[in-house]
C-alpha cells in the first residue's frame, strides 16, 4: 500500500507560538475598538491584524476579529480571558479567544463521492490546511484504504432507515467532544436535530447548487432542464432547516447550451471542492462569525 506522508507545514506553529485570535460580536456603539485595543496594549500584546464590520452604527450589531501576539501566551491566556470578561460585560459582547498554536481537529463525513474529501486531504498533506484531520467517517467502506494510506483513522458506520438513530449514536461516540468542526464532504445523509445540537455552527456542508436554487434531488438535471447559464456550489453551516443554514461561501461558473448533464456535473464537482475547502480554511482560521442565519466572514 502506498503511504501518503504529510509534508511539514511552513513553520506556522513556531512562527506563531504566541499568537492568538479574538472574535467579538456585540451591539454597536462608541468605544468598542478603543476598549479592545487599550486592553490588549495594557497587557503587552501587539495587534498584527484587525478587522471590523458594523451592520448599522445606530442600533445594529458590531463584529470584530483581532489577531495579536502576546509573550508567554499559553501561560497567560487564562488570566487574559478572565480579565477581559469585565470589558466584554460592559459592551454585552459574545467573544472567544483562540490560541493559534492549537490546531483544530477535523472530522470528515463522506459517502461514495470522493472529490471533496480528496481536495481536503491534498490541502492537508501540502500544509495548506493548518489543522489535524482526526478521522474520516463514512456510511460506505469504499475509501477506507485510500484514507488510511494518509495515516488517518477511517470509521465505517453503515446507515439505513431502520438503523439511523443507532448509527448517529455511534457517530457521536466516535467523534466525541474534542472535535472542533465536522465537514460533510458530500455525505449523503440528513443530519438529525439532536446531532446538530451537539455541534451548533460546527458542521459545514457543501451543497451541489447555488442556493437557494434547485434544492433537492438531481440539481444538475434540474439546471439542465431549465437551461441555466451559470451553475455553482454553496458551503454553509448545518441547521435543522435542510440546506437553509448560514451561508459561508459560494461560487459559480458560466455554462452554455452545449453542456449536457454529465458536463454540468463535472464542472460542478470542481466548484464544490474549491468552495468547501475555502469554507473549511476560513473556519479553522477563525474568520467567521455567525449572527442569526447569516455569517460575517473576514477573509480579506
Amino acid at each position: 500500500m502506498e503511504l501518503h506522508v504529510k509534508k511539514n507545514a511552513s513553520s506556522t506553529s513556531q512562527a506563531h507560538a504566541n499568537r492568538a485570535r479574538m472574535l467579538i460580536s456585540c451591539p454597536d456603539g462608541p468605544g468598542i475598538v478603543a476598549a479592545v485595543s487599550h486592553f490588549l496594549h495594557q497587557h503587552g500584546a501587539n495587534i498584527v491584524q484587525s478587522d471590523q464590520y458594523s451592520m448599522d452604527p445606530e442600533g445594529g450589531m458590531f463584529f470584530m476579529r483581532v489577531e495579536f501576539d502576546l509573550p508567554d501566551l499559553q501561560q497567560r491566556l487564562p488570566e487574559l480571558e478572565k480579565e477581559f470578561a469585565a470589558v466584554a460585560a460592559k459592551f454585552s459582547m459574545q467573544w472567544k479567544i483562540y490560541d493559534v498554536n492549537r490546531k483544530k481537529k477535523l472530522a470528515i463525513f463522506v459517502s461514495k463521492e470522493d472529490h471533496c474529501l480528496v481536495e481536503l486531504l491534498w490541502q492537508w498533506q501540502a500544509g495548506d490546511l493548518d489543522a489535524d484531520i482526526a478521522m474520516v467517517v463514512s456510511n460506505h467502506p469504499d475509501m477506507k484504504e485510500y484514507v488510511e494510506s494518509f495515516g488517518i483513522p477511517y470509521h465505517h458506520i453503515p446507515v439505513t432507515p431502520d438503523t439511523k438513530k443507532e448509527a448517529e449514536q455511534r457517530q457521536l461516540e466516535v467523534v466525541g467532544s474534542d472535535i472542533d468542526v465536522i465537514i460533510l464532504a458530500r455525505y449523503m445523509q440528513i443530519i438529525s436535530p439532536s446531532f446538530i445540537e451537539h455541534y451548533r455552527n460546527r458542521i459545514i456542508n457543501i451543497h451541489h447548487s447555488f442556493l437557494p436554487a434547485f434544492v433537492g434531488g438531481k440539481p444538475y438535471a434540474q439546471a439542465y432542464e431549465r437551461g441555466v447559464k451559470i451553475i455553482g456550489a454553496t458551503a454553509h453551516y448545518v441547521t435543522e432547516v435542510l440546506d437553509g443554514g448560514p451561508i459561508i461561501e459560494q461560487d459559480v461558473q458560466r455554462v452554455s447550451h452545449r453542456d449536457n448533464v454529465g458536463e454540468l456535473k463535472r464542472i460542478g464537482r470542481t466548484i464544490e471542492r474549491v468552495v468547501l475547502a475555502r469554507a473549511v480554511k476560513w473556519h479553522i482560521e477563525d474568520r467567521i462569525l455567525v449572527h442569526e442565519n447569516k455569517t460575517v466572514v473576514f477573509n480579506g
